[in-house]
């Protein structure tokens, strides 16, 4: 059977229950799925399947070809009711790198049984480094498929927040027709909780050290609210061994690692926006990022977030600050990594957060600046997630902020 070649804005019939999606192109990429219902957005993260959350309601990645990405396997009669349309996106693997300079990609519909029923060449990127390449779609009771080819050069962050993934981890309602338990007694009271780390306040007369969990009003001596703060950010190579190298090769530290801060603005626990590589400034002008650092090596901050916090958008209640590692490299593999706040309007160190040995993860929660009342205030986290871009460390940040 000779696949029905499509081009943008193109659609067709599909009548197989079971379809695959899959993609053939040049450059290294991962192949993923949005779940979105009649409003274009997804219903909560459960909705976003990617490499490190494989299954979906109805979707799930299986091995794609040699050298090519994982395939989406679609049961179309799995999908639930709400869900109109599955988006098939093609996310480069450097993000610092764009459709433009290779051939373009393909991406194919196939029955279960390997039958290519529909092939689209998505032409016409430029910039872009991750596309919604086809989508497949309800129509009328009836299943069917359209090219797409919606670039973003906004990259994968700039796709996630368009498409509503919230990182709300509260737990799910009970059933309206679950018994009702009678009430307990009232319990005894119990033994307090141990107390974390004391809140401490700023000095311009020397730095805070701080620890795992401790918060920080962001105010400077006199009581006067700090408007401007830097975020600076900096890890070391682990040294390889002298005679094997690092991954084994020569020298004393690795190139091949690259890390990228990140600053995440939430609403509760509702993304607003997303400042990193890909996107270097808020679009409420309140965040600018100066740059990737993509090796780690030499003195001082790797990368730095300036954020004016006069202003940041009103309905914006926390900016979480991650680092993820792009290349999939552990935490083992650092050295040193610390977050340190500066206040920029006179170049003073005001608090560092020194993270002490690595960690079996791909990125970081380093802390989070955070509205209290009329105060913003800094909690250093340090806590560890699987994430290798800010786009996937987005709905793994429920556990660290409030609703």
């Amino acid at each position: 059977m000779s696949a029905q070649q499509l081009v943008k804005g193109q659609n067709g019939p599909i009548t197989a229950t079971d379809v695959v999606v899959s993609v053939q192109l040049t450059a290294p990429a991962d192949l993923s799925a949005l779940l979105v219902g009649a409003d274009g957005k997804v219903r909560s993260d459960a909705d976003f399947v990617f490499f490190n959350q494989p299954t979906g309601p109805g979707v799930r990645l299986v091995p794609g070809r040699t050298g090519q990405p994982a395939q989406l396997a679609i049961s179309l009669t799995q999908i639930p009711a709400d869900i109109e349309q599955i988006r098939a996106v093609i996310t480069l693997e450097d993000a610092s790198s764009s459709f433009g300079r290779s051939a373009p990609p393909t991406a194919y519909v196939s029955d279960a049984q390997g039958n290519s029923l529909f092939q689209y060449s998505v032409d016409g990127l430029t910039a872009e480094s991750i596309v919604i390449a086809v989508e497949i779609y309800r129509r009328s009771g009836a299943w069917k498929v359209r090219a797409v080819g919606q670039g973003y050069a906004g990259g994968f962050a700039a796709l996630v927040t368009d498409h509503g993934v919230s990182v709300d981890d509260a737990p799910a309602a009970q059933p309206v027709s679950a018994p009702v338990p009678p009430a307990p007694a009232p319990p005894a009271p119990a033994p307090s909780a141990p107390a974390g780390p004391p809140e401490v306040s700023l000095t311009k007369a020397r730095p805070v050290s701080l620890t795992k969990g401790q918060k920080v009003t962001l105010r400077k001596d006199g009581g006067v609210a700090l408007t401007v703060i830097r975020m600076g950010l900096g890890w070391d190579p682990v040294p390889a061994p002298k005679k094997t190298g690092f991954f084994g090769g020569g020298g004393s530290k690795s190139g091949n690692i690259d890390l990228d801060a990140s600053a995440i603005m939430l609403a509760g626990k509702n993304v607003v926006d997303v400042v990193y590589y890909g996107q270097l400034k808020a679009k409420d002008g309140s965040i600018l990022h100066e740059g990737d650092n993509l090796t780690g090596e030499g003195e001082g901050d790797d990368e730095v977030v300036g954020v004016d916090l006069t202003r940041v958008s009103p309905q914006v209640t926390s900016i979480v600050f991650t680092v993820t590692s792009y290349r999939g490299q552990t935490f083992e593999q650092i050295d040193n990594a610390f977050c340190r706040l500066v206040d920029d309007t006179n170049n003073t160190e005001l608090a560092r957060f020194t993270l002490q040995g690595g960690m079996p993860f791909t990125g970081l929660v380093m802390a989070k600046v955070y509205r209290e009342g009329a105060n913003w205030k800094l909690q250093a986290i340090g806590e560890g997630i699987n994430a290798k871009h800010a786009g996937e460390a987005v709905p793994q940040l429920g556990r660290f902020v409030q609703a």
